[in-house]
């Protein structure tokens, strides 16, 4: 059995860039990379005790795979790790730098290792997402037979950037931003260990406490800031110990301290300003907050999602647009990011802080759970339960149903709740905005029923079944899609 493919005995294998403590010239966050798996901080769903990751190495088996997550969270190192713990021969590209031929290179390396009784070499391939559609099927063949044991890395969702051929050969696993806690734990390691400043540099409290904030769970961020601030100071410590203040901080990140602490009072203080803002009807108060927050690292995606659910909770069926003028600012900050998707998010805010305000849906759906909770699942009436078989309807299955489209109106009186809650009233619209119209009509249609007024069936065009139809309409164009043109 040939030894394990490494630099030093393979010179056609690719190391993944590792940490070297001799090497004065790396940077920090290189010089800090975990050794092990025990060094790594974060992803406890992936890499603890009863992690998949943790599971998969236990049995020294490794298969293909995605890591998606934010930048500075560990997917090249844990990927290099990964490799290292079932002692597979392992080769990094980068999708911004190769292209197919670098691919068939690594191809064949990976043959020619196997052929000599080695095992399947473990290729990373970082920002997969750069790769085109050809490129990325260049490597089908050799990840679905085993000769590759492909790790791709990407920041972007795969589930639109990858193509589904290879993505239905690879498992994905989320990788989450570092807390506050973790990343505060690796700049203490940092400046501690031998490897990294050796405790040659002491961080005021304050200081710590901006570089986490600003870090925005990237690890690589903060140890950046980190160093750049020691290279800013003067050795006046007549130990050569350098003293990193706030100031010093926020010059190295070009950052300045607002008020605002994404994990405690302040964070939750400004969150509630800003929805109660937008609650009240004051969109000057909500962009405030809403810049607050922006400038101070919130993640734009928990501002995005407190817009859309305000858009329901608080505006409802007044206005119904202000829900799709939420959700089409959460899926464009999606699409272009920061900082040009603040603008979005200030409209959707504005809007929902302008718009007519009820709050009458959500009352009546909790109201519904709360009979859920108080007396379980209720039987459906049977008129109301669908008979696809015809001898169903013999025992009253779907029997007595009216179709409401066949009346006038477009409504005729039948029961729809169980008989345990019949006569229950949930909804009861306001007279904001659109909601008002919403209210004259049930307020009429209950009045007819409640005069026990006919309703008249009206003339209907022969019965058709719509999906019998809608089937027949695909087979023919599929059909006149096959004819030659000109036939």
């Amino acid at each position: 059995m040939p030894q394990r493919r490494s630099t030093v005995n393979d010179p056609g294998a690719m190391a993944l860039p590792v940490g070297d403590p001799g090497a004065a010239h790396a940077p920090l966050a290189a010089r800090m990379r975990p050794r092990t798996l025990a060094e790594v901080v974060g992803q406890e769903a992936l890499i603890g005790e009863r992690g998949a990751l943790r599971r998969m190495i236990d049995r020294g088996t490794l298969v293909s795979m995605l890591l998606w997550g934010p930048p500075g969270v560990g997917k090249t190192t844990l990927a290099r790790l990964l490799a290292e713990a079932v002692d597979a021969p392992w080769t990094t590209l980068s999708a911004v730098m190769s292209g197919v031929a670098d691919v068939r290179a690594v191809i064949a390396r990976a043959r020619e290792w196997i052929d000599r009784g080695g095992r399947p070499t473990v290729l990373f391939l970082d920002e997969i997402h750069r790769f085109n559609k050809a490129q990325q099927d260049a490597l089908l063949p050799q990840v679905e037979d085993g000769t590759l044991t492909l790790i791709g890395a990407t920041t972007e969702n795969p589930y639109f950037e990858v193509n589904s051929a290879l993505l239905s050969r690879m498992r994905v696993f989320r990788l989450e931003p570092l807390s506050d806690d973790q990343v505060g734990g690796l700049v203490d390691r940092a400046l501690t260990d031998p490897r990294g400043l050796a405790g040659t540099v002491e961080l005021v409290p304050e200081a710590r406490e901006h570089l986490v904030a600003i870090s925005a769970g990237d690890a690589r961020a903060a140890l950046n800031v980190l160093e750049a601030a020691a290279g800013l100071t003067d050795r006046d410590d007549p130990e050569g110990r350098l003293t990193l203040t706030l100031e010093l901080v926020e010059a190295a990140a070009q950052q300045r301290v607002l008020a605002y602490d994404r994990a405690g009072d302040g964070h939750y203080g400004t969150v509630s300003a800003f929805i109660k803002s937008m609650r009240g009807n004051d969109p000057d108060a909500a962009l405030y907050w809403l810049a607050t927050m922006v400038a101070a690292g919130e993640d734009p995606r928990f501002i995005a999602r407190r817009i859309v659910i305000c858009a329901s909770e608080d505006v409802g069926n007044a206005d119904p647009r202000a829900l799709q003028v939420a959700v089409a600012a959460a899926h464009a900050l999606e699409l272009v990011g920061l900082p040009e998707a603040q603008y979005h998010l200030a409209q959707a805010a504005a809007y929902v802080a302008c718009a007519p305000k009820s709050n009458r849906v959500g009352r009546a759906y909790w109201a519904a759970m709360a009979d859920v909770l108080a007396h379980g699942s209720q039987p459906v009436p049977p008129h109301l339960l669908n008979a696809p078989v015809a001898r169903m309807r013999s025992h009253g299955i779907g029997v007595g149903y009216r179709y409401p489209h066949d009346y006038e109106g477009a409504d005729v009186e039948q029961q729809y709740l169980p008989d345990l809650l019949l006569g229950r009233r949930y909804y009861e619209p306001t007279g904001e905005g659109m909601e008002r119209l919403i209210g004259e009509r049930l307020g009429r249609l209950r009045e007819a029923r409640a005069a026990g007024a006919s309703r008249k069936s009206r003339a209907t065009p022969p019965p058709v079944d719509p999906m019998r139809v809608a089937g027949d309409a695909t087979r023919a164009r599929e059909t006149a899609k096959r004819r030659p043109v000109g036939s």
